[in-house]
């Protein structure tokens, strides 16, 4: 799963994009009714509001701001992790799928070490910082829909590489950023973008 991950207002590019959120007319609405603030550096959570990026009426990339996580059909819980292998077919996220798409842009993403004991049990154990091998900027992909007339999102999680394996069983949909473009756009086909997956990850053990 992915329920934390990382700005860094440092990296110039990252930085612009948060600028163009901070003056998103659409932040304002957000702070006004929901009395939360737009994240633009250091850890995300779940419910946050944060810049995300996809296509504008014109079908242009743009960047918006978005509350992190669908509400669930039973309406009593939020989702905010979407499964690669059921998003195309599962009444929450079909059409998501197929029509909005969207990157979420980060540093890197975290994730906890799953550690089972004799007795399968599963413990949390070390807590890692995990980006692209020779890259600073992490491009998740996600889905979003309308909800209460704002933008909500869920980040997709896939089976993880063979070296994340180790550390757990679940890691997100990561492309590389030429194919951003492709992805957010809804004439295109997500199933044919799926090989672009990167799967040459980094992890640190954080201090934390």
């Amino acid at each position: 799963m992915c329920t934390r991950y990382a700005l860094d207002i440092t990296q110039p590019e990252l930085k612009e994009i948060m600028e163009i959120a901070k003056h998103s007319p659409l932040t304002t609405k957000f702070v006004d009714t929901h009395a939360r603030p737009l994240i633009t550096d250091g850890e995300v959570r779940p419910t946050d509001i944060v810049p995300v990026i996809a296509p504008n009426s014109k079908g242009e990339k743009s960047v918006f701001p978005m509350q992190w996580g669908f509400t669930a059909r039973d309406n009593k819980r939020s989702l905010f992790n979407a499964r690669l292998e059921t998003a195309s077919v599962k009444p929450t996220f079909k059409e998501a799928w197929q029509n909005h798409r969207c990157i979420v842009p980060a540093a890197y993403y975290y994730e906890w070490e799953h550690l089972k004991s004799s007795d399968g049990k599963v413990k949390t154990g070390d807590k890692y910082a995990i980006q692209p091998a020779g890259s600073t900027i992490t491009w998740l992909c996600g889905l979003y829909r309308i909800e209460d007339g704002y933008p909500v999102f869920v980040i997709l999680t896939k089976e993880p590489s063979p070296e994340l394996s180790r550390i757990h069983d679940r890691m997100p949909l990561i492309l590389p950023k030429e194919k951003i473009p492709e992805w957010i756009n809804p004439s295109s086909s997500p199933e044919s973008l799926l090989q672009y997956a990167l799967s040459d990850m980094v992890a640190e053990k954080t201090d934390e």
